[in-house]
């Protein structure tokens, strides 16, 4: 039997980047949404490789319903997947980390200036006839204002460096850096104080929020928070409060706890949130280096080779047959 390799919940309008890299290996390449776990079985159930967008869900259910050797997620985190219970399986996962660095942290810089130059405010009142900037008030340089970088990897020294580039003070708080031209703080001092706070760290492996309630009391009245790394990143009840009382000001979200997201949650603020749909990662050039790499990744998976950037490494037996 032919073998195949399944592609869940893109957005792609198809899949000649894969069929490129794979073909070769002689696969039919099957696709669905994979938006439950019936879809997912029901495409992927019998397939070698699965590549997976954000949106299927590999509960421990989903996975002992698989038979495949990998899952090859197309983007950094591997939160859409129940690693420990793939390991248990046999299952591989892996990741394509090293993708999208300048294209995220240009998002997050266009998100922090336009929060903080308040835009969609401003392009609120002039539509709806208002002239002037009196009620935008304050607005500061950014060289009078500090921005806090939480996670300095890859996409956070990016976007550390283009914000001082602009003229911000730059702090950073990565509990794996412990030397940096940049200061490093703790979260609490990095919180105290920063202008705006942008969040390029992980999940927590507990799924518990890195900014809570505790977090968001100690950011300043008026200061800007910035997220588009992880959704469970920031508790959204707790956001929403922390906007009603300025702290918050603005809230600018590209990622979100479930995608997409209700946005009935931010009805009492909705002036006071700029949200993106989970498109930070996006260029035309960074999804074409995501897609080649995946599929690279998975072509490995399918020839029994090593992996490239496994988050857990069962051995997986057997070649190209």
């Amino acid at each position: 039997m032919k073998r195949s390799v399944a592609i869940l919940g893109t957005r792609y309008p198809d899949f000649s980047v894969e069929e490129t890299i794979l073909s070769p290996l002689d696969v039919d390449i099957v696709g669905a949404d994979g938006a439950s776990g019936e879809e997912i079985i029901a495409t992927a159930g019998t397939a070698a490789v699965i590549l997976a967008g954000s949106r299927p869900r590999f509960t421990a259910a989903v996975l002992e319903r698989l038979s495949c050797r990998a899952i090859v997620r197309y983007g950094v985190g591997v939160d859409s997947v129940d690693v420990p219970a793939a390991t248990r399986l046999g299952i591989a996962v892996a990741r394509v980390p090293d993708y999208g660095t300048e294209a995220v942290a240009v998002h997050t810089v266009a998100l922090a200036l336009a929060a903080l130059r308040k835009i969609p405010p401003a392009d609120r009142h002039l539509k709806t006839g208002e002239w002037g900037f009196a009620e935008l008030r304050p607005l500061h340089l950014p060289s009078v204002l500090t921005a806090g970088v939480v996670g300095f990897g890859r996409i956070g020294r990016a976007v550390g460096t283009m914000l001082e580039a602009v003229g911000f003070t730059i702090v950073a708080h990565d509990p794996l850096v412990q030397e940096s031209d940049t200061p490093v703080v703790s979260l609490d001092e990095l919180l105290e104080r920063s202008d705006l706070v942008t969040l390029h760290a992980p999940s927590a492996t507990d799924g518990a929020p890195l900014i809570d309630r505790s977090a968001l009391a100690r950011l300043r009245p008026g200061s800007v928070l910035v997220n588009t790394a992880r959704g469970s990143l920031i508790d959204l009840d707790a956001l929403v409060e922390g906007l009603r009382v300025n702290r918050p000001a603005v809230a600018a979200l590209d990622v979100f706890p479930e995608e997409p997201p209700d946005l009935d949650i931010f009805e009492a603020v909705s002036d006071q949130v700029v949200l993106t749909p989970h498109m930070a990662w996006y260029t035309e050039e960074s999804q074409l280096d995501l897609r080649q790499k995946a599929a690279q990744e998975a072509a490995r998976a399918l020839q029994g080779d090593e992996l490239l950037h496994p988050v857990e490494t069962p051995a997986i037996q057997g070649g190209s047959t």
